[in-house]
């Protein structure tokens, strides 16, 4: 399979920003990690050995952690986080899960699902990785993610050159990711979508906190060609016409999908077999029941 992401890019990528981290750069990892925080803090479980796997910050680990609804993480990532030790974090790519079957009752998985090569490999590792009756948190950028920024730099690079090179991931949908689960083994997979839009003064803004975040594009398939200043400005200029608000600044979407499933187990609640139920809907509503034509 041809790998659709360059992950030593990535690596190399994410330790710039970190070595060069400006406060708030990390605003969309912390938006989504207190998101992450407050759906654990409602589950009416104790979880004692949690692992995040990926997400280049801990994050989503410590506000976990302070819901007081689990025990010490240990973490799974490119490299190692900055303020843990290294024996708190087992190093590895993207699509490799290196933990051992029924290990732990926990995993979390800020905002990386999306640079995965093997998507539904990687949900098949951690199913097998969890306990029976454990939970998966997951987090993602689904699609329509940075779509206003797709779209100017395709419109202004096809009005320069003719043609158009591919700079913004491909994100999948909140049904490919529900599908996903449910392939993997899961149960009770539940999937839902938060919309945040951010907005900015100019698009060279949030080019900026992109790259702050280690965000930008990491595609195999990438245009090694050097691209002009001129491009980036024909497309600014694109952006603040169609997406700008009343106020002049430019909106950018971030929709995250939020992804929970259950490893099996024989505690949880299953379906009940057709034909296995004591009342009639047509009792229940009061009306006569009528045979569908076949």
């Amino acid at each position: 399979m041809d790998a659709l992401f360059d992950h030593t890019l990535m690596r190399q990528r994410r330790l710039r920003a970190l070595a060069a981290l400006k406060p708030g750069a990390d605003f969309l990892v912390r938006r989504v990690a207190e998101d992450m925080a407050d759906r654990l803090s409602v589950v009416e479980r104790q979880f004692e050995s949690p692992v995040q796997v990926q997400g280049g910050l801990a994050l989503a680990a410590e506000m976990m952690t302070a819901t007081g609804k689990t025990g010490r993480f240990n973490y799974v990532d490119l490299f190692a986080l900055p303020g843990l030790s290294a024996d708190a974090v087992t190093l590895a790519g993207p699509d490799d899960v290196p933990l051992a079957p029924g290990s732990v009752d926990l995993i979390v998985s800020p905002l990386a699902l999306h640079v995965t090569n093997d998507t539904p490999g990687v949900l098949v590792q951690m199913r097998r990785a969890l306990k029976p009756d454990g939970l998966l948190l997951a987090s993602t950028p689904g699609a329509g993610t940075l779509g206003e920024l797709r779209e100017s730099l395709l419109a202004a690079e096809s009005e320069l050159t003719g043609g158009a090179n591919a700079r913004i991931h491909p994100f999948a949908d909140i049904r490919d990711y529900g599908a996903l689960l449910q392939r993997a083994g899961f149960a009770l997979p539940v999937t839902d979508i938060d919309d945040i839009v951010v907005r900015y003064d100019d698009m060279f803004g949030l080019l900026r906190d992109l790259r702050a975040m280690g965000m930008t594009s990491v595609l195999s398939d990438r245009s090694r060609r050097p691209v002009g200043r001129a491009l980036f400005l024909r497309a600014a200029q694109i952006y603040a016409e169609r997406f700008s608000d009343p106020d002049g600044r430019i909106r950018a979407s971030f929709p995250v999908i939020h992804l929970s499933g259950w490893a099996p187990h024989e505690s949880q609640q299953k379906p009940l077999k057709p034909g296995s139920a004591k009342s009639r809907l047509a009792d229940a509503l009061r009306t006569p029941e009528q045979r569908l034509p076949r």
